[in-house]
């Protein structure tokens, strides 16, 4: 039955014109957006898991940020420690030297003050953005006792230990919500090191000469016995240089672990969300055929009623 009311073909050509146009406008937008999930309506499943994906990927990023200030603070105290290590070699050598008989006591005892005044300087200026890992530890409130032949005492210290820092490394989900994991980082103290090389170098000349005045072993004696003294000083510069390095090592292996993971979140956000923009092209070419086809389709159904005149001629 022929109707000039109701265009039946008209109607179904016009919901395939729609359809096509749907779909176009919607490869369009992913091909000019890059994205296949633009919204909840998209897909609620996956915007979901992405948006949440998204977040991780940010905070991991900004983490990694803030592991380099740590990582930059560490580098400084590390400079710090291994110029003040590097001094105390020099002050033990010096030490050696006049144990050997070689050059006057006089002379050393100037080159230990003026080494002392070095290390000192080490400690105050390797700070970085507030952080202060090998000078903020014990406070040496009076120097070390040197005792007559040249043994060194315990330093009166209020204890309060290296300083150390808690650093964000991580983030991990559960059910009761988002909570960040954490990784000690070690300072070293060497305050206390410092005050017992300037306690030595202090005494040196006149402990030197007050046990010598007894014998001359008795000189030689305090001259070993700051030797020793000095040696285990050194140990304790190497150890916190070592410290510091392996503090640093730490804070780059959590670096690559968190780039590595970073990569990967933002990896699997692509699969989800990215759309595929060979098939999208591909799809855009058939869809530009399907609507001149469907336009053409709706053309000739419009043209039906007109075929209705001739039954009246």
């Amino acid at each position: 039955m022929s109707s000039i009311l109701t265009n039946n073909s008209a109607m179904n050509a016009l919901q395939t014109l729609r359809s096509v146009n749907n779909n176009l406008g919607e490869t369009q937008n992913r091909i000019s957006t890059g994205m296949k999930v633009n919204s909840a309506k998209d897909n609620a499943a996956y915007f979901a898991i992405s948006e949440t994906m998204k977040g991780d990927s940010g905070m991991t990023k900004s983490i990694n940020e803030s592991l380099t200030l740590t990582k930059n603070s560490l580098a400084t105290a590390h400079v710090g420690a291994d110029s003040f290590k590097d001094l105390a070699r020099q002050f033990s050598e010096r030490v050696a030297f006049a144990q050997g008989g070689n050059g006057s006591v006089d002379d050393v005892k100037n080159e230990l003050d003026e080494i002392v005044k070095q290390m000192n300087a080490s400690i105050k200026q390797a700070t970085f953005n507030g952080d202060d890992l090998i000078g903020s530890g014990n406070t040496v409130a009076t120097a070390s006792a040197i005792a007559a032949d040249g043994t060194i005492g315990t330093a009166a210290v209020t204890t309060e230990g290296a300083r150390s820092l808690s650093v964000v490394t991580g983030l991990t989900r559960s059910a009761s919500g988002v909570a960040a994991t954490t990784m000690k980082v070690d300072g070293v103290d060497l305050t206390r090191t410092y005050s017992d090389f300037e306690a030595i170098a202090t005494a040196f000349k006149t402990g030197f000469d007050a046990a010598a005045g007894t014998s001359e072993a008795a000189g030689q004696t305090y001259l070993a016995n700051s030797l020793t003294a000095v040696e285990s000083l050194l140990d304790e510069a190497i150890t916190s240089s070592t410290t510091l390095g392996v503090g640093m090592k730490s804070v780059e292996n959590q670096q690559a672990f968190l780039t590595k993971l970073t990569d990967n979140l933002d990896s699997g956000v692509g699969a989800m969300v990215d759309a595929n923009m060979e098939e999208e092209a591909a799809r855009l070419q058939a869809l530009q055929v399907q609507q001149q086809l469907a336009s053409q389709s709706l053309s000739i159904a419009n043209q039906s009623p007109q075929n209705i005149l001739s039954l009246f001629r």
